[in-house]
């Protein structure tokens, strides 16, 4: 998609281009036997169905767990799935998040300004990260790690994974590294938050797996679930972000002068326009009915949807004129979103929405209000392909002398 600058408003466009193939057919079943869906309104009705269950995301390697272990709540379904989600809400609310994780966002990002301020220099992947890790372990409860959870988080989250497995050398290089890499996770930052929680509980997640009965090693599966989400995406929208910005004059001075909501609005269209996971997968447990076009398409059970995020975010049904452009403020259809399907929909919607949002504003707010910045070498761009997500790195920041 080519960068364009708009009128009404319009600012640049994407970025970052998956090569997921051409626009076509809202639903329609790829010669792999893998459905794709790449309109919003049938991306939508799979999210949010009942008949679906989670695929992808590394479900396989889960599912070869012992039957004794609960799967973490992104790998469940159903009446059990909707519970949780309904006990942890709480932890996600607005309210909650202004009033417990703000201070958290603010003084996180005071400190890696503080780094960038002193050293002049930096890589933009760094400093987000460590402000990522900050907030997803308050939240959390990983408040006790030892010295070092930026390293193991680094092991655990590659930028390209290998596939586990006892057939090959490279099978079990990947089936060695990955228990490794657990087990350094589980000393350093799971164990020690447990002890401590099991003396005293605490208003965390850590707290109230404990209180649910869940053992150490289901509490680790459950903080590395919400450790991908909260710390690894986070990380990379607000890379993504800081591009657009550095990169569009136009944008950056709408962005400054906005109140905290209009930033907010920014951010959103910046999200609509660059998911993070540009691929969500499904597995019908039941006939689906799918609206595609000008006639309903119908899935059987037992099949395999990929949902490619990326092209339903530019479906103009949904999203209006010119959904390639940043549009901050646009007019959706009734029910729409503004940053489309990028936090998922249904009952698998992220929960940690508005966290990433606010946690995105509140650091590049105080970057871009650093005197002398500068992007000294704009990221370099990698891909995980199992679920389309983006991998900036090599992005460095400067602090010059002021103009």
């Amino acid at each position: 998609m080519p960068l364009v600058d708009g009128a009404d408003g319009d600012f640049a466009g994407r970025r970052i281009e998956r090569g997921s193939g051409p626009t076509g057919c809202p639903v329609a079943r790829g010669s792999d036997g893998v459905w794709q869906v790449r309109g919003y309104d049938a991306a939508r009705a799979v999210l949010r169905s009942t008949d679906t269950d989670q695929a992808g995301l590394g479900i396989e390697t889960v599912e070869k767990l012992p039957s004794r272990i609960r799967r973490p709540v992104l790998y469940r379904d159903g009446p059990e799935h909707r519970e949780h989600r309904r006990q942890t809400a709480r932890f996600f609310t607005p309210r909650r998040v202004d009033e417990h994780y703000r201070d958290v966002m603010v003084r996180a990002t005071r400190h890696q300004l503080d780094h960038l301020t002193a050293t002049r220099r930096a890589a933009l992947s760094d400093l987000s990260f460590r402000v990522a890790i900050d907030v997803a372990c308050a939240v959390i409860g990983l408040t006790e790690s030892r010295p070092g959870i930026e390293r193991r988080l680094e092991r655990f989250f590659p930028e390209k994974f290998g596939t586990p497995g006892l057939t090959s050398l490279h099978g079990i290089h990947w089936m060695v590294r990955q228990n490794i890499n657990w087990l350094r996770v589980y000393l350093g930052d799971v164990r020690p938050a447990v002890r401590t929680r099991r003396r005293s509980r605490r208003d965390d997640l850590v707290s109230h797996l404990l209180d649910e009965g869940c053992s150490a090693q289901e509490v680790l599966g459950e903080c590395l679930t919400f450790a991908a989400a909260g710390m690894v995406t986070t990380r990379e929208f607000i890379s993504a972000a800081a591009w657009h910005l550095f990169s569009d004059a136009a944008l950056l001075a709408h962005y400054r002068s906005a109140d905290e909501a209009g930033r907010l609005g920014v951010l959103n269209e910046i999200l609509r326009l660059e998911p993070v996971v540009g691929r969500l997968g499904r597995r019908t447990t039941r006939p689906l009915d799918l609206p595609g076009g000008e006639e309903t398409v119908t899935v059987p059970a037992g099949e395999r949807i990929d949902i490619l995020i990326d092209h339903t975010n530019l479906d103009e049904r949904a999203m209006g004129p010119r959904p390639w452009c940043v549009r901050p403020g646009r007019a959706t259809n009734d029910g729409v979103g503004s940053p489309g399907l990028s936090f998922g929909d249904g009952p698998h919607k992220c929960p940690g929405a508005h966290i990433a949002l606010l946690e995105t504003d509140t650091f590049l707010s105080g970057l871009f209000a650093l005197p002398g910045l500068r992007m000294a070498t704009p990221p370099t761009i990698g891909f995980l392909d199992g679920i389309g997500s983006y991998v900036l790195r090599d992005c460095v920041v400067e602090i010059g002398t002021a103009a």
